[in-house]
Protein backbone atom coordinates (compact mmCIF):
# COMPACT_ATOMS: atom_id res chain seq x y z
CA UNK A 1 0.00 0.00 0.00
CA UNK A 2 1.30 3.46 -0.89
CA UNK A 3 0.72 6.58 1.19
CA UNK A 4 0.68 10.02 -0.31
CA UNK A 5 0.75 13.29 1.61
CA UNK A 6 -0.52 16.13 -0.59
CA UNK A 7 2.06 18.84 -1.24
CA UNK A 8 4.78 16.48 0.06
CA UNK A 9 7.45 18.49 -1.73
CA UNK A 10 6.47 21.54 0.31
CA UNK A 11 6.51 19.40 3.46
CA UNK A 12 10.03 18.17 2.63
CA UNK A 13 11.26 21.67 1.89
CA UNK A 14 10.00 23.02 5.20
CA UNK A 15 10.61 20.03 7.47
CA UNK A 16 14.20 19.38 6.41
CA UNK A 17 15.22 22.79 7.75
CA UNK A 18 13.90 21.97 11.21
CA UNK A 19 16.08 20.30 13.85
CA UNK A 20 13.14 18.72 15.65
CA UNK A 21 11.59 15.48 14.49
CA UNK A 22 8.39 15.81 12.47
CA UNK A 23 5.98 12.95 11.82
CA UNK A 24 2.62 13.09 10.05
CA UNK A 25 0.04 10.32 10.61
CA UNK A 26 -3.39 9.71 9.12
CA UNK A 27 -6.53 8.96 11.11
CA UNK A 28 -5.51 5.26 11.32
CA UNK A 29 -2.28 6.41 13.05
CA UNK A 30 -0.19 5.25 10.11
CA UNK A 31 2.91 7.29 9.36
CA UNK A 32 2.65 9.10 6.01
CA UNK A 33 5.59 11.51 6.28
CA UNK A 34 8.72 12.10 8.38
CA UNK A 35 11.77 14.36 8.18
CA UNK A 36 15.50 13.63 8.49
CA UNK A 37 15.61 14.73 12.12
CA UNK A 38 13.18 11.89 12.85
CA UNK A 39 15.60 9.46 11.19
CA UNK A 40 18.43 10.63 13.47
CA UNK A 41 16.24 10.54 16.56
CA UNK A 42 14.67 7.08 16.10
CA UNK A 43 17.43 5.46 13.91
CA UNK A 44 14.92 4.39 11.24
CA UNK A 45 15.16 5.41 7.60
CA UNK A 46 12.24 7.51 6.38
CA UNK A 47 11.35 4.93 3.74
CA UNK A 48 11.03 2.31 6.47
CA UNK A 49 8.80 4.55 8.63
CA UNK A 50 6.32 5.41 5.85
CA UNK A 51 3.38 3.04 6.06
CA UNK A 52 4.23 1.83 9.57
CA UNK A 53 1.95 2.21 12.57
CA UNK A 54 2.90 5.02 14.94
CA UNK A 55 3.15 2.33 17.66
CA UNK A 56 6.53 1.39 16.15
CA UNK A 57 8.03 4.50 17.84
CA UNK A 58 6.25 4.08 21.18
CA UNK A 59 7.27 1.65 23.99
CA UNK A 60 4.89 -1.32 24.01
CA UNK A 61 3.59 -0.68 27.53
CA UNK A 62 2.14 2.65 26.38
CA UNK A 63 0.39 1.37 23.24
CA UNK A 64 -3.12 0.95 24.64
CA UNK A 65 -3.25 4.28 26.43
CA UNK A 66 -1.60 6.10 23.53
CA UNK A 67 -4.18 4.86 21.03
CA UNK A 68 -6.98 6.17 23.22
CA UNK A 69 -5.30 9.58 23.65
CA UNK A 70 -4.63 10.04 19.93
CA UNK A 71 -8.18 8.98 19.00
CA UNK A 72 -9.63 11.49 21.47
CA UNK A 73 -7.24 14.18 20.22
CA UNK A 74 -8.21 13.62 16.59
CA UNK A 75 -11.89 13.81 17.58
CA UNK A 76 -11.41 17.16 19.30
CA UNK A 77 -9.24 18.51 16.45
CA UNK A 78 -7.46 21.05 18.60
CA UNK A 79 -3.82 22.07 18.47
CA UNK A 80 -2.10 21.26 21.79
CA UNK A 81 0.86 19.75 23.57
CA UNK A 82 0.61 15.99 24.02
CA UNK A 83 0.98 14.29 27.39
CA UNK A 84 0.47 17.35 29.59
CA UNK A 85 1.06 16.18 33.16
CA UNK A 86 2.61 12.88 32.04
CA UNK A 87 6.08 11.71 31.03
CA UNK A 88 6.25 10.69 27.35
CA UNK A 89 8.80 8.30 25.87
CA UNK A 90 9.86 7.18 22.41
CA UNK A 91 11.77 4.03 21.47
CA UNK A 92 14.58 3.83 18.93
CA UNK A 93 15.23 1.04 16.46
CA UNK A 94 17.86 -0.39 18.82
CA UNK A 95 15.30 -0.67 21.63
CA UNK A 96 16.57 2.34 23.58
CA UNK A 97 13.83 4.42 25.25
CA UNK A 98 14.19 8.18 25.68
CA UNK A 99 11.98 11.02 27.02
CA UNK A 100 10.27 13.28 24.49
CA UNK A 101 8.10 16.36 24.30
CA UNK A 102 5.42 16.24 21.61
CA UNK A 103 3.31 19.00 20.09
CA UNK A 104 0.31 17.92 18.03
CA UNK A 105 -1.47 19.82 15.28
CA UNK A 106 -4.41 18.31 13.35
CA UNK A 107 -5.18 19.41 9.81
CA UNK A 108 -7.28 18.37 6.84
CA UNK A 109 -6.11 18.03 3.27
CA UNK A 110 -8.11 16.78 0.30
CA UNK A 111 -10.87 15.58 2.60
CA UNK A 112 -8.52 13.53 4.82
CA UNK A 113 -7.59 14.17 8.43
CA UNK A 114 -3.92 14.16 9.41
CA UNK A 115 -2.04 14.89 12.63
CA UNK A 116 1.41 16.48 12.57
CA UNK A 117 3.63 15.76 15.58
CA UNK A 118 6.66 17.93 16.45
CA UNK A 119 8.97 15.72 18.56
CA UNK A 120 11.81 16.97 20.77
CA UNK A 121 14.31 14.71 22.53
CA UNK A 122 14.40 16.10 26.10
CA UNK A 123 16.94 13.67 27.56
CA UNK A 124 19.38 16.43 28.52
CA UNK A 125 16.61 18.55 30.00
CA UNK A 126 15.42 15.67 32.19
CA UNK A 127 18.98 15.05 33.40
CA UNK A 128 19.39 18.72 34.33
CA UNK A 129 15.99 18.84 36.05
CA UNK A 130 16.89 15.77 38.06
CA UNK A 131 20.26 17.25 39.03
CA UNK A 132 18.67 20.59 40.01
CA UNK A 133 16.03 18.85 42.13
CA UNK A 134 18.71 16.67 43.73
CA UNK A 135 20.95 19.58 44.71
CA UNK A 136 18.01 21.69 45.92
CA UNK A 137 16.90 18.88 48.25
CA UNK A 138 20.44 18.52 49.57
CA UNK A 139 20.57 22.29 50.21
CA UNK A 140 17.17 22.63 51.85
CA UNK A 141 17.17 19.37 53.86
CA UNK A 142 20.75 19.51 55.13
CA UNK A 143 21.23 19.18 58.88
CA UNK A 144 23.81 21.96 58.63
CA UNK A 145 22.90 25.61 58.28
CA UNK A 146 23.60 26.87 54.74
CA UNK A 147 23.63 30.55 53.75
CA UNK A 148 24.04 32.11 50.29
CA UNK A 149 24.70 35.87 50.26
CA UNK A 150 25.68 38.47 47.67
CA UNK A 151 29.44 39.06 47.45
CA UNK A 152 28.97 42.82 47.01
CA UNK A 153 26.02 43.84 49.20
CA UNK A 154 26.31 40.85 51.60
CA UNK A 155 22.49 40.52 51.60
CA UNK A 156 21.28 36.98 52.09
CA UNK A 157 19.86 35.51 48.88
CA UNK A 158 18.84 32.10 50.20
CA UNK A 159 18.98 30.36 53.57
CA UNK A 160 18.02 26.74 54.15
CA UNK A 161 15.38 25.45 56.56
CA UNK A 162 17.80 24.41 59.31
CA UNK A 163 19.29 27.92 59.45
CA UNK A 164 15.83 29.50 59.56
CA UNK A 165 14.81 27.13 62.35
CA UNK A 166 17.91 27.70 64.46
CA UNK A 167 18.00 31.48 64.04
CA UNK A 168 14.25 31.93 64.41
CA UNK A 169 13.98 34.20 61.36
CA UNK A 170 11.86 33.52 58.28
CA UNK A 171 13.47 33.51 54.84
CA UNK A 172 11.74 36.80 54.04
CA UNK A 173 13.25 38.42 57.13
CA UNK A 174 16.73 37.06 56.41
CA UNK A 175 16.65 38.38 52.85
CA UNK A 176 16.66 41.89 54.33
CA UNK A 177 19.72 41.10 56.47
CA UNK A 178 23.45 40.38 56.08
CA UNK A 179 25.82 38.03 57.97
CA UNK A 180 26.91 40.99 60.08
CA UNK A 181 23.37 41.26 61.50
CA UNK A 182 23.68 37.82 63.14
CA UNK A 183 27.26 38.24 64.39
CA UNK A 184 27.13 40.26 67.64
CA UNK A 185 30.91 40.27 68.10
CA UNK A 186 31.81 41.44 64.59
CA UNK A 187 31.37 44.76 62.78
CA UNK A 188 31.59 45.44 59.03
CA UNK A 189 35.31 46.25 59.12
CA UNK A 190 36.16 43.01 60.89
CA UNK A 191 33.96 41.06 58.49
CA UNK A 192 35.72 42.60 55.47
CA UNK A 193 39.10 41.66 56.93
CA UNK A 194 37.85 38.11 57.45
CA UNK A 195 36.71 37.57 53.84
CA UNK A 196 39.58 39.52 52.25
CA UNK A 197 41.69 36.37 51.57
CA UNK A 198 38.82 34.87 49.55
CA UNK A 199 38.35 38.04 47.51
CA UNK A 200 42.08 38.08 46.71
CA UNK A 201 42.17 34.39 45.80
CA UNK A 202 38.74 33.42 44.48
CA UNK A 203 39.53 29.71 44.65
CA UNK A 204 40.38 29.76 48.34
CA UNK A 205 38.22 28.70 51.25
CA UNK A 206 38.32 29.67 54.90
CA UNK A 207 37.22 27.88 58.03
CA UNK A 208 36.74 29.64 61.34
CA UNK A 209 34.72 29.67 64.53
CA UNK A 210 32.46 32.52 65.58
CA UNK A 211 29.10 33.11 67.25
CA UNK A 212 25.61 33.68 65.86
CA UNK A 213 22.75 35.51 67.49
CA UNK A 214 19.19 34.22 67.18
CA UNK A 215 16.11 36.39 66.82
CA UNK A 216 15.38 35.86 70.53
CA UNK A 217 18.85 37.32 71.29
CA UNK A 218 20.38 34.02 72.47
CA UNK A 219 23.90 33.32 71.21
CA UNK A 220 25.41 30.00 70.08
CA UNK A 221 28.89 29.02 68.82
CA UNK A 222 29.34 27.89 65.22
CA UNK A 223 31.97 26.54 62.88
CA UNK A 224 31.91 28.31 59.49
CA UNK A 225 33.15 27.01 56.12
CA UNK A 226 33.10 29.90 53.64
CA UNK A 227 33.89 30.04 49.94
CA UNK A 228 33.13 32.13 46.86
CA UNK A 229 30.74 30.82 44.22
CA UNK A 230 28.42 32.11 41.49
CA UNK A 231 24.66 32.24 41.05
CA UNK A 232 24.16 32.93 37.40
CA UNK A 233 26.30 35.99 36.69
CA UNK A 234 26.27 37.12 40.32
CA UNK A 235 29.16 36.39 42.66
CA UNK A 236 27.95 34.94 45.95
CA UNK A 237 29.41 33.55 49.14
CA UNK A 238 28.30 30.13 50.31
CA UNK A 239 28.61 29.50 54.04
CA UNK A 240 28.08 26.05 55.56
CA UNK A 241 27.55 26.38 59.30
CA UNK A 242 27.79 23.77 62.02
CA UNK A 243 26.26 24.55 65.42
CA UNK A 244 28.99 23.24 67.75
CA UNK A 245 27.10 23.74 71.01
CA UNK A 246 26.81 20.00 71.41
CA UNK A 247 29.62 18.91 69.15
CA UNK A 248 30.83 16.14 71.45
CA UNK A 249 27.46 14.41 71.41
CA UNK A 250 26.71 15.16 67.76
CA UNK A 251 27.73 11.75 66.41
CA UNK A 252 25.76 9.90 69.05
CA UNK A 253 22.66 12.01 68.39
CA UNK A 254 23.03 11.56 64.63
CA UNK A 255 23.27 7.78 64.95
CA UNK A 256 20.21 7.77 67.20
CA UNK A 257 18.34 9.90 64.69
CA UNK A 258 19.29 7.52 61.88
CA UNK A 259 18.07 4.56 63.94
CA UNK A 260 14.79 6.35 64.61
CA UNK A 261 14.33 7.24 60.96
CA UNK A 262 15.21 3.67 59.94
CA UNK A 263 12.66 2.31 62.39
CA UNK A 264 10.04 4.76 61.14
CA UNK A 265 10.82 3.85 57.54
CA UNK A 266 10.58 0.12 58.32
CA UNK A 267 7.20 0.62 59.98
CA UNK A 268 6.01 2.80 57.12
CA UNK A 269 7.06 0.21 54.52
CA UNK A 270 5.30 -2.55 56.45
CA UNK A 271 2.16 -0.44 56.61
CA UNK A 272 2.46 0.48 52.93
CA UNK A 273 2.06 -3.18 51.94
CA UNK A 274 -1.37 -3.21 53.52
CA UNK A 275 -2.70 -0.11 51.73
CA UNK A 276 -5.55 -0.78 49.30
CA UNK A 277 -5.89 0.11 45.65
CA UNK A 278 -7.41 3.50 46.44
CA UNK A 279 -4.36 4.52 48.44
CA UNK A 280 -2.09 3.59 45.52
CA UNK A 281 -4.20 5.66 43.20
CA UNK A 282 -4.07 8.59 45.60
CA UNK A 283 -0.28 8.50 45.89
CA UNK A 284 0.02 8.46 42.11
CA UNK A 285 -2.31 11.44 41.87
CA UNK A 286 -0.41 13.36 44.57
CA UNK A 287 2.90 12.83 42.74
CA UNK A 288 1.42 14.52 39.66
CA UNK A 289 -0.05 17.34 41.77
CA UNK A 290 3.41 18.07 43.25
CA UNK A 291 5.15 18.58 39.91
CA UNK A 292 3.63 21.90 38.84
CA UNK A 293 3.96 23.77 42.19
CA UNK A 294 7.48 22.41 42.75
CA UNK A 295 8.46 23.58 39.29
CA UNK A 296 7.06 27.04 40.08
CA UNK A 297 8.93 27.12 43.39
CA UNK A 298 12.24 26.14 41.76
CA UNK A 299 11.75 28.72 39.00
CA UNK A 300 10.92 31.50 41.47
CA UNK A 301 13.90 30.61 43.67
CA UNK A 302 16.20 30.76 40.63
CA UNK A 303 14.80 34.11 39.50
CA UNK A 304 15.02 35.60 43.00
CA UNK A 305 18.79 35.42 42.76
CA UNK A 306 18.77 37.61 39.65
CA UNK A 307 16.84 40.48 41.25
CA UNK A 308 19.53 42.00 43.44
CA UNK A 309 18.79 45.68 42.95
CA UNK A 310 16.63 47.73 45.31
CA UNK A 311 14.28 48.79 42.53
CA UNK A 312 13.61 45.13 41.77
CA UNK A 313 11.89 44.51 45.12
CA UNK A 314 8.50 44.24 43.43
CA UNK A 315 9.77 41.37 41.28
CA UNK A 316 11.27 39.67 44.32
CA UNK A 317 7.98 40.05 46.21
CA UNK A 318 6.11 38.49 43.30
CA UNK A 319 8.28 35.36 43.38
CA UNK A 320 8.19 35.16 47.18
CA UNK A 321 4.38 35.25 46.97
CA UNK A 322 4.45 32.50 44.36
CA UNK A 323 6.64 30.32 46.57
CA UNK A 324 4.45 30.98 49.62
CA UNK A 325 1.24 30.08 47.74
CA UNK A 326 2.70 26.93 46.18
CA UNK A 327 4.08 25.73 49.51
CA UNK A 328 0.68 26.38 51.11
CA UNK A 329 -0.94 24.31 48.34
CA UNK A 330 1.50 21.42 48.89
CA UNK A 331 0.94 21.62 52.63
CA UNK A 332 -2.82 21.33 52.05
CA UNK A 333 -2.30 18.18 49.96
CA UNK A 334 -0.17 16.62 52.69
CA UNK A 335 -2.73 17.52 55.37
CA UNK A 336 -5.44 15.89 53.25
CA UNK A 337 -3.33 12.76 52.96
CA UNK A 338 -2.75 12.60 56.71
CA UNK A 339 -6.44 13.15 57.34
CA UNK A 340 -7.35 10.26 55.01
CA UNK A 341 -4.92 8.00 56.84
CA UNK A 342 -6.36 8.91 60.24
CA UNK A 343 -9.90 8.36 59.02
CA UNK A 344 -9.01 4.94 57.60
CA UNK A 345 -7.25 3.83 60.76
CA UNK A 346 -9.88 5.26 63.09
CA UNK A 347 -7.24 7.29 64.93
CA UNK A 348 -8.81 10.71 64.37
CA UNK A 349 -9.19 12.56 67.68
CA UNK A 350 -11.77 15.31 67.97
CA UNK A 351 -11.91 17.95 70.69
CA UNK A 352 -15.22 19.65 71.38
CA UNK A 353 -14.99 23.30 72.36
CA UNK A 354 -17.44 26.14 72.85
CA UNK A 355 -16.36 29.15 70.79
CA UNK A 356 -17.67 32.09 68.70
CA UNK A 357 -18.37 30.94 65.16
CA UNK A 358 -16.79 34.15 63.85
CA UNK A 359 -13.40 32.99 65.16
CA UNK A 360 -13.24 30.14 62.62
CA UNK A 361 -15.00 32.06 59.84
CA UNK A 362 -12.53 34.96 60.12
CA UNK A 363 -9.57 32.56 59.86
CA UNK A 364 -11.04 30.80 56.82
CA UNK A 365 -11.84 34.05 54.99
CA UNK A 366 -8.43 35.56 55.82
CA UNK A 367 -6.57 32.58 54.31
CA UNK A 368 -8.93 32.38 51.33
CA UNK A 369 -8.41 36.05 50.44
CA UNK A 370 -4.83 35.21 49.46
CA UNK A 371 -6.14 32.76 46.84
CA UNK A 372 -8.65 35.07 45.14
CA UNK A 373 -8.39 35.53 41.39
CA UNK A 374 -8.55 38.94 39.76
CA UNK A 375 -11.83 40.66 40.58
CA UNK A 376 -13.06 37.91 42.90
CA UNK A 377 -14.39 38.74 46.35
CA UNK A 378 -15.92 36.96 49.34
CA UNK A 379 -19.13 38.41 50.75
CA UNK A 380 -18.75 38.07 54.52
CA UNK A 381 -21.81 36.84 56.47
CA UNK A 382 -23.79 39.35 58.50
CA UNK A 383 -24.65 39.30 62.23
CA UNK A 384 -22.59 36.30 63.32
CA UNK A 385 -20.64 37.86 66.18
CA UNK A 386 -23.09 36.52 68.75
CA UNK A 387 -23.29 32.95 67.36
CA UNK A 388 -21.68 30.48 69.77
CA UNK A 389 -21.16 26.84 68.71
CA UNK A 390 -20.04 23.68 70.44
CA UNK A 391 -17.92 21.77 67.96
CA UNK A 392 -14.36 20.79 67.04
CA UNK A 393 -12.86 24.06 65.68
CA UNK A 394 -10.16 22.38 63.58
CA UNK A 395 -12.71 20.11 61.89
CA UNK A 396 -14.97 23.05 61.12
CA UNK A 397 -12.07 25.11 59.76
CA UNK A 398 -10.94 22.21 57.55
CA UNK A 399 -14.43 21.75 56.09
CA UNK A 400 -15.12 25.46 55.50
CA UNK A 401 -11.65 26.07 54.05
CA UNK A 402 -12.15 23.23 51.59
CA UNK A 403 -15.54 24.55 50.47
CA UNK A 404 -14.47 28.21 50.18
CA UNK A 405 -11.22 27.34 48.39
CA UNK A 406 -13.16 25.15 45.94
CA UNK A 407 -15.57 28.02 45.28
CA UNK A 408 -12.60 30.25 44.43
CA UNK A 409 -10.85 27.59 42.36
CA UNK A 410 -13.85 26.67 40.20
CA UNK A 411 -15.22 30.21 39.74
CA UNK A 412 -14.06 32.65 37.05
CA UNK A 413 -12.53 36.07 37.64
CA UNK A 414 -14.74 39.01 38.66
CA UNK A 415 -17.28 36.86 40.55
CA UNK A 416 -18.43 36.74 44.16
CA UNK A 417 -18.47 33.91 46.68
CA UNK A 418 -21.33 34.32 49.15
CA UNK A 419 -20.91 33.06 52.70
CA UNK A 420 -24.23 33.04 54.57
CA UNK A 421 -24.91 31.81 58.11
CA UNK A 422 -28.21 31.53 59.96
CA UNK A 423 -29.90 29.72 62.84
CA UNK A 424 -32.56 27.16 61.94
CA UNK A 425 -34.28 25.32 64.82
CA UNK A 426 -31.26 26.00 67.04
CA UNK A 427 -28.97 24.45 64.43
CA UNK A 428 -26.33 26.54 62.65
CA UNK A 429 -26.65 26.44 58.84
CA UNK A 430 -23.71 27.67 56.75
CA UNK A 431 -24.04 28.18 52.98
CA UNK A 432 -21.11 28.66 50.60
CA UNK A 433 -22.40 29.76 47.20
CA UNK A 434 -20.46 30.45 44.02
CA UNK A 435 -21.12 31.27 40.37
CA UNK A 436 -18.57 28.82 39.02
CA UNK A 437 -18.54 25.91 36.59
CA UNK A 438 -20.97 23.85 38.65
CA UNK A 439 -21.21 20.05 38.70
CA UNK A 440 -22.76 18.09 35.80
CA UNK A 441 -26.07 16.55 36.92
CA UNK A 442 -25.10 13.01 35.95
CA UNK A 443 -21.93 13.21 38.06
CA UNK A 444 -23.40 14.77 41.21
CA UNK A 445 -24.05 11.38 42.84
CA UNK A 446 -20.28 10.73 42.87
CA UNK A 447 -19.11 14.11 44.17
CA UNK A 448 -18.34 12.89 47.72
CA UNK A 449 -16.54 9.74 46.53
CA UNK A 450 -12.86 9.74 47.38
CA UNK A 451 -10.61 10.68 44.43
CA UNK A 452 -13.59 11.49 42.19
CA UNK A 453 -13.33 14.59 40.03
CA UNK A 454 -16.06 15.82 37.70
CA UNK A 455 -15.33 15.82 33.98
CA UNK A 456 -15.41 19.61 33.74
CA UNK A 457 -12.85 19.97 36.59
CA UNK A 458 -10.10 17.68 35.30
CA UNK A 459 -7.96 20.54 33.96
CA UNK A 460 -7.93 22.26 37.37
CA UNK A 461 -5.45 21.17 40.06
CA UNK A 462 -6.91 18.95 42.74
CA UNK A 463 -6.76 15.50 44.34
CA UNK A 464 -10.46 14.69 44.63
CA UNK A 465 -10.37 13.95 48.36
CA UNK A 466 -11.19 17.30 49.99
CA UNK A 467 -14.99 16.96 49.88
CA UNK A 468 -14.77 13.32 50.96
CA UNK A 469 -12.78 13.98 54.12
CA UNK A 470 -14.76 17.14 54.95
CA UNK A 471 -18.03 15.18 54.79
CA UNK A 472 -16.62 12.27 56.86
CA UNK A 473 -15.26 14.55 59.56
CA UNK A 474 -18.50 16.53 59.82
CA UNK A 475 -20.68 13.42 59.96
CA UNK A 476 -18.42 11.89 62.63
CA UNK A 477 -19.51 14.80 64.83
CA UNK A 478 -23.21 14.61 63.90
CA UNK A 479 -23.07 17.50 61.41
CA UNK A 480 -23.95 17.24 57.72
CA UNK A 481 -22.70 18.43 54.34
CA UNK A 482 -25.09 18.72 51.39
CA UNK A 483 -25.12 20.60 48.09
CA UNK A 484 -27.06 21.69 45.06
CA UNK A 485 -25.45 22.60 41.77
CA UNK A 486 -26.16 23.48 38.16
CA UNK A 487 -23.52 23.22 35.49
CA UNK A 488 -22.15 26.61 34.31
CA UNK A 489 -24.25 28.44 36.92
CA UNK A 490 -22.64 27.56 40.23
CA UNK A 491 -22.92 25.48 43.39
CA UNK A 492 -24.34 25.87 46.89
CA UNK A 493 -22.77 23.75 49.66
CA UNK A 494 -24.60 23.60 53.00
CA UNK A 495 -23.02 22.70 56.35
CA UNK A 496 -25.48 22.05 59.19
CA UNK A 497 -24.05 22.03 62.72
CA UNK A 498 -26.39 20.47 65.29
CA UNK A 499 -27.23 22.19 68.53
CA UNK A 500 -25.79 19.22 70.43
CA UNK A 501 -22.93 17.43 68.57
CA UNK A 502 -21.93 13.81 69.17
CA UNK A 503 -20.06 13.64 72.48
CA UNK A 504 -18.96 9.99 72.48
CA UNK A 505 -15.93 10.60 70.29
CA UNK A 506 -13.08 8.10 69.98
Amino acid sequence: MQFFLPNSSIFNLISEGISEGIIVVNKEQVIVAANSATEEMFLYKKDHLIGQSLDLLIPRRYHKGHDQHVTEFARQSKKRQMGRGRDLHGIRKNGQEFPVEVGLNPFEMNGETFVMALIIDITERKIKEKELSHWFRIFDESLNEIYVFNAQSFNFINVNKEAQRNLGYSLEELQTMTPIDIKPEMDRTEFLQLIDPILLDKNSKIKFETTHQRKNRTIYPVEVNLQLSAKGETEVFVAIILDITEQKSYTEKLEKKVDERTKQLTEALAKEKELNELKTRFLSLVSHEFKTPLSSILTSITLLGKYTQTEQQEKRDKHVTTIRNKVKYLDAILNDFLSVERLESGNENYKLETFPLSKVVNEVVYDANMLLKTGQKINYPEDIDDLIVQFDPKTLELALSNLVNNAIKYSPENTSIDLKIKKVDNNIVINIMDKGIGIPKEEQKHIFNRYFRAENALLTQGTGIGLNIAKQHLENLGASLEFSSEENKGSNFTVTIPKTPITTIQ
